[in-house]
């Protein structure tokens, strides 16, 4: 029997060529990935060891004014410790003993570490060990690298959850199976895909990460885990490892990537079809109602995706396949062909997939394309459009709810917005 509606049909055989690119490029580092964790994990606290400049960073990017109570700090490694004449990890024990007892709502704590940290040679996952032996069982104390000589932004939640997977409780022998999402949703978004996974007779469905530090997911071999979002290649093959089963499938962005994601973990569940059908449609629809709002503005138009989130080939399957736009060049940082097959698959055919960034001359192609809009970071946003050339900032793709039926007439808004603002201010 053929579905009341078209799931997409993907092949790594129709995948398109990648332009690999090794040279200079333009992304924020992995600490900024704490300014959407510490608002998932209420009662966990990311405390970076780093420079000044990484504390302004994170209070640039998160806004956080000064007598707000984040759930996030940094221990500043100052001159003395980059000489070597202070011990900085008697300075980071002491930082930590007075965190705690100042904040004793911390439940969780991770040691962040960054370019300054990585530079001094300082061991996080040593300290790590050493502070958790001595406040276990109050507070689980975890590291991770941040640092941008290691990682780009999105890769920040990528080490962090990586890090959190092997502190995860075993499964019980003889568990049902359960489904796993896996990735940082703003809690809306979550809550929406638990109902929809409750509707459909598939549970228990837990979440990676969790809101509260005590209720974290156990893992085992019946555990079976979407990814939400394609930059998390790390904890996937950590979740593999503890025998974990990951389930293919595109990503959940607009109406047919949330449906053929829901679908996925339908079949790895043994859910009727029509029962399926049933459930996801008024969804769908609604997704595809709010989506054809923007068409009129998107179709027809060409894009061009720099390298930043790893969101790009979701982002270009969705905006070519469902509102006609047409993908010049999708850029990404890093490309994991496993995770992304199927999305490479749905991609046009002719369009060019770059990894990685060597600037320059990415910039001559863009200058040469002249696309109706590009999609790039802060830092080349505004000479892009001195130049005359419409910009969308992709990290805000990162921060908004874009996930989902219910929020996929706000992603296409989200690329239709600065369209319509260049068409205003057009004299």
């Amino acid at each position: 029997m053929s579905p009341a509606f078209p799931l997409p049909a993907t092949s790594p055989v129709d995948c398109p060529p990648v332009l690999r690119e090794r040279g200079q490029r333009e992304v924020f580092c992995g600490l900024t990935g704490i300014v959407w964790l510490h608002r998932k994990v209420q009662d966990a606290f990311f405390l970076v060891v780093g420079s000044r400049t990484c504390a302004h960073l994170l209070q640039s990017a998160a806004g956080v004014m000064i007598f707000a109570e984040p759930r996030f700090g940094t221990a500043i490694i100052e001159e003395r410790d980059l000489a070597g004449l202070a011990d900085a990890n008697e300075e980071l024990d002491r930082v930590v003993d007075r965190l705690l007892v100042r904040r004793p709502d911390i439940k969780m704590l991770f040691l962040v570490g960054s370019c300054p940290s990585e530079v001094i040679k300082l061991d996080l996952s040593r300290a790590a060990q050493r502070l958790s032996a001595k406040h276990t069982p109050n507070v689980r104390i975890l590291s991770y690298s941040g640092s941008g000589i290691e990682t780009t932004f999105t890769e920040g939640e990528d080490a962090c959850l990586a890090a959190l997977v092997p502190e995860l409780a075993a499964e019980p022998v003889g568990a049902a199976p359960a489904l796993m999402i896996v990735g940082a949703l703003p809690d809306i978004v979550e809550d929406q895909f638990l109902r929809l996974f409750a509707e459909l007779g598939i549970g228990p469905v837990h979440c990676l990460p969790a809101r509260k530090a005590n209720a974290m997911p156990p893992v085992g071999p019946n555990t079976r885990f979407l990814l939400a979002q394609p930059f998390l290649g790390a904890t996937a093959l950590a979740l593999e490892e503890r025998g974990a089963t990951r389930i293919e499938s595109i990503f959940p962005f607009g109406a047919e990537g949330t449906t053929a994601w829901v679908h996925a973990a339908a079949q790895a569940f043994g859910i009727d079809e029509m029962h399926f059908r049933r459930v996801i449609a008024p969804g769908r629809e609604r997704a595809k109602r709010a989506i054809e709002h923007c068409r009129e503005k998107l179709e027809g138009k060409r894009i061009f995706f720099l390298p930043d989130s790893q969101l790009e080939v979701p982002l270009a399957r969705f905006l070519s396949n469902e509102l006609g736009m047409i993908p010049v060049e999708v850029g990404t940082p890093y490309l994991h062909r496993a995770h992304l097959a199927g999305e490479l698959a749905l991609l046009p055919p002719g369009t060019l997939v770059s990894e990685g960034q060597d600037v320059d001359r990415q910039l001559d192609r863009v200058r040469a394309e002249r696309p109706d809009l590009t999609v790039c970071g802060l830092g080349l946003a505004n000479p892009l459009e001195a130049e005359g050339l419409t910009t969308k900032w992709a990290i805000e793709l990162v921060f908004s709810p874009i996930h989902g039926f219910d929020q996929a007439g706000d992603l296409a808004e989200l690329f239709a917005r600065p369209l319509r603002r260049r068409d205003v201010l057009r004299v």
